[in-house]
């Protein structure tokens, strides 16, 4: 039995990150599928991860061995590589990416290093051919973020001759290569390929309303804006409001989240901040939970700093029980200006879950970027939009007042059950699939370069 009254087409998923909880991105696309009928829906994944089969049961791992050249495999098997790990976990490609954190030269190495992988030709199996066409999928759906990602994409939607649906959630096409590695090799390889997407695309997503505008205008076909939502569970926690802190009990502070995209450094000024406004008579505390390579990278860093805790990942059924006892919730983004127009469109995964789990939020980071704007128009908490450590404490003393908190709880919760419900955007999500499926081939024809154009300014 259908869980919503609504139409279903046969979704193939290509993505790197298989269905799943275990990042940011395979937790978007499981909430996006929620009750989708499993017989409908197909997923290819490359990453080396393990698939859950709760929302998806069909699979197909296209693996390192699969679609690199044989050549290529055997040179980086010959280089130490496992065979089946990420390419920047290669032992010599990870060394190369911790040196980058501390020397302009490592990080323009890495950058050329990771360019060679993704723009390097890619190969197609027959096997693969085949599982698509036996699939028999009505539209191919990705979030992308790779140019060896969008020519998969491209090539099973020819394969099977259905149209595309590109779901964007970071401006990478933008930013990616912007560089100029390989001398503007990258950036023009990023164009070409979203190109050939858009062309088969009668329609796209994006993650906020700012980035479907700016789509819009960029690509010349409508988008609509999805984002992660959220079940039950994190609803449940507003229904035991948070407590005024007891007299010497700390002010609790959650971030649950990765430390990737330079994050780590606008956590940091926030825990010097609380070491600061704690010595001055308002204690509070702060506890990151972060995946365990974030925690390896970075951890150091938050030593000596002695009201904060820096632990592991928590599973996912522990994540509601953690926001729930916070007093604030924290995001951050990074202020560096490369990152900040990487992530001026994003909205981080955490944020449906903060506002549903009813409890303030500390937003630090660019004032432009949308996560902020997501937090500003839910009226859930406040935003130091600034790098300065007088505005963080300023932020930090208005929200150690219980009355502050509770009102700015209640206001992302009442935004959350508004728009973040995942059955309602589920639902939704599965009707603009099928308009998709429904819109007529003919209107997405000659696109590619009317759209090159736009988004390059060429002529």
């Amino acid at each position: 039995m259908r869980e919503f009254d609504v139409d279903y087409p046969r979704v193939l998923v290509v993505d790197q990150m298989p269905f799943g909880r275990s990042t940011g991105t395979s937790m978007t696309l499981s909430n996006l599928f929620h009750g989708w009928p499993r017989d409908r829906l197909a997923q290819i994944y490359t990453a080396n991860a393990v698939p859950s089969t709760d929302v998806c049961d069909e699979y197909f791992h296209f693996g390192p061995s699969e679609r690199y050249l044989p050549a290529q495999y055997r040179t980086l098997r010959l280089l130490g590589w496992d065979g089946s790990s990420s390419f920047p976990k290669m032992p010599a490609i990870a060394a190369v990416r911790d040196a980058a954190d501390r020397r302009r030269g490592a990080a323009r190495l890495y950058s050329y290093l990771c360019a060679a992988d993704d723009l390097t030709p890619p190969r197609f199996t027959a096997r693969l051919d085949g599982w698509v066409r036996e699939f028999r999928p009505d539209v191919v759906y990705s979030m992308l973020g790779s140019v060896r990602l969008a020519r998969l994409v491209a090539h099973c939607a020819r394969v099977a001759r259905v149209p595309v649906v590109p779901h964007f959630t970071d401006d990478w096409p933008a930013t990616l290569y912007a560089g100029g590695e390989f001398l503007g090799a990258g950036a023009r390889a990023v164009r070409r390929a979203i190109g050939r997407l858009i062309e088969s695309a009668p329609l796209g997503m994006a993650i906020s309303r700012p980035m479907a505008d700016e789509y819009e205008r960029r690509y010349g076909i409508p988008f609509s804006v999805f984002l992660n939502s959220v079940g039950e569970e994190f609803f449940q926690a507003r229904t035991t409001q948070s407590e005024p802190a007891a007299p010497g009990r700390p002010i609790r502070l959650v971030y649950v989240g990765a430390l990737h995209l330079e994050r780590w450094r606008s956590l940091h000024a926030i825990a010097t901040a609380v070491e600061s406004i704690t010595a001055a008579g308002t204690p509070m505390s702060l506890h990151v939970h972060c995946p365990a390579e974030d925690q390896a990278r970075h951890g150091h860093l938050f030593d000596g700093l002695a009201h904060t805790r820096v632990g592991p990942a928590l599973l996912p059924d522990e994540v509601p029980g953690a926001l729930h006892g916070a007093d604030v919730l924290i995001h951050v983004e990074s202020f560096g200006e490369r990152l900040r127009r990487y992530t001026r469109y994003s909205v981080s995964t955490k944020i449906p879950q903060y506002l549903a789990a009813g409890r303030a939020i500390l937003g630090f980071g660019p004032s432009e970027v949308a996560s902020m704007a997501h937090i500003r128009t839910a009226d859930a908490g406040v935003i130091v939009g600034v790098q300065e450590p007088s505005a963080l404490l300023d932020g930090l003393r208005r929200l150690s007042r219980h009355a502050e908190r509770e009102a700015f709880g209640r206001h992302g919760f009442e935004y959350a059950v508004r728009h973040h419900r995942k059955s309602q955007v589920a639902a939704h999500f599965a009707s603009v699939l099928q308009s998709a499926v429904d819109a007529p081939a003919a209107s997405r024809v000659g696109r590619s370069a009317v759209l090159l154009d736009r988004a390059t300014g060429e002529r």
